[in-house]
């Protein structure tokens, strides 16, 4: 909200009886030009990565001079294989990461490659900006693509918007009209990777969990999470607009390939180091280069209770133990907080280093957290 705000358009915030919301007025964004007071226009995308890889390639179509910055660890993060693509199609950029210097241009359309080995927002960031240039755009996908679901998640959102994009059923290319978009008025589901803190925390505690708004018909990945419960032993019930998780007996180590909900892998090897045998999680290799290297911290930190955890190439080997009181060190990276923090729902000594990282994505989350531990029964 803030970065679009910074680009001119108007938030109008709101509740009503399905919670909160905002209409937001936009009008044709453009950057600063040379003479203006503000020269070039600078958008700061904090510690997002997400907003940030969708804005580069929209500022990248638009016209005027743009600055894209961020907070410190977010300038450390990889842009070069979505900079490599949207400079053969025309954009100029100045810089390898963050900030970034963009002379916004309305862009050709035309063929184009883009790696999807690292993270699927550099595919989705294309894809969200091809609608603005002057002709089609031809996406295809050089390599292996990860997180399958954001992907699904980004053309289903571009349809609420009235761009229908022609990919096939592979999800390795992509023909984007240059339609523009159409205002529309849409639901935002509940998180569903947000969610599945608590998903784990009924696994881990015993409890039951009910998410309401979140259920069969989501087009979020994250949600296939309670899936992967299931096998552990949880019973699972997946409604029309709701998901339950309840802990039935003991849990069981599996083997799973994360690859399409990567930003679980915490939580699920959490859960893991409380079963009753091994788990090995594989296909997330990638995840290196998130916020921090999520296996080697969320392998560094089970150790450092008394878990034995293994790293691989691509995942994780979780052998289960008891916990030993701790303090859990975040690294800056909100998933590990949440994550290692549903372990000290049963098990005391737990402490979390810096909890205030969690404002990146869920600013609340102790909060709730702590409503679980007070729910009369356990509910």
């Amino acid at each position: 909200m803030s970065a679009v705000v910074e680009l001119g358009a108007e938030v109008e915030r709101f509740e009503d009886h399905l919670g909160p919301g905002a209409v937001v007025v936009g009008r044709k964004a453009g950057g600063s030009h040379p003479g203006d007071a503000e020269s070039p226009r600078t958008v700061n995308v904090r510690q997002s990565g997400t907003t940030g890889r969708f804005l580069l390639a929209v500022l990248a179509g638009l016209e005027g001079d743009f600055v894209l910055d961020g907070d410190p660890q977010l300038r450390s993060r990889p842009f070069g294989p979505q900079l490599r693509s949207l400079r053969s199609l025309g954009a100029v950029v100045d810089g390898e990461q963050l900030p970034l210097a963009i002379t916004g241009r309305t862009m050709p359309g035309g063929k184009v490659e883009v790696s999807g080995d690292i993270s699927s927002q550099f595919l989705s960031g294309l894809l969200l900006a091809a609608p603005l240039a002057s002709g089609p755009t031809e996406i295809s996908v050089s390599s292996s693509l990860v997180s399958k679901p954001y992907v699904e998640l980004t053309l289903a959102t571009m349809a609420d918007f009235g761009v229908t994009v022609d990919c096939g059923s592979g999800l390795r290319r992509f023909v984007v009209p240059e339609s523009g978009y159409q205002p529309s008025q849409v639901n935002i589901e509940p998180d569903a990777s947000a969610a599945s803190y608590f998903f784990g925390a009924a696994a881990l505690a015993g409890g039951r969990i009910r998410v309401a708004g979140l259920g069969r018909s989501t087009v979020q990945g994250d949600l296939r999470f309670v899936y992967a419960l299931e096998q552990m032993g949880c019973d699972v019930q997946v409604g029309d607009d709701y998901t339950e998780v309840r802990r039935v007996g003991p849990l069981r180590g599996i083997d799973i390939d994360m690859s399409d909900i990567s930003d679980t892998v915490q939580t699920l090897a959490v859960v893991a180091s409380q079963a009753t045998t091994a788990t090995t999680i594989t296909g997330v290799g990638f995840i290196r280069n998130k916020e921090t290297d999520r296996l080697a911290a969320t392998a560094t930190e089970l150790q450092r209770l008394g878990i034995d955890c293994r790293q691989t190439d691509d995942g994780l080997t979780i052998s289960p133990g008891p916990p030993r009181p701790t303090t859990i060190e975040t690294y800056d990276d909100h998933r590990m907080a949440m994550s290692f923090a549903i372990l000290g729902l049963q098990n005391p000594g737990i402490v979390i280093a810096d909890p205030g990282c969690v404002a990146k994505t869920f600013p609340q989350f102790f909060e709730v957290l702590d409503e679980l531990r007070s729910t009369p029964g356990g509910g």
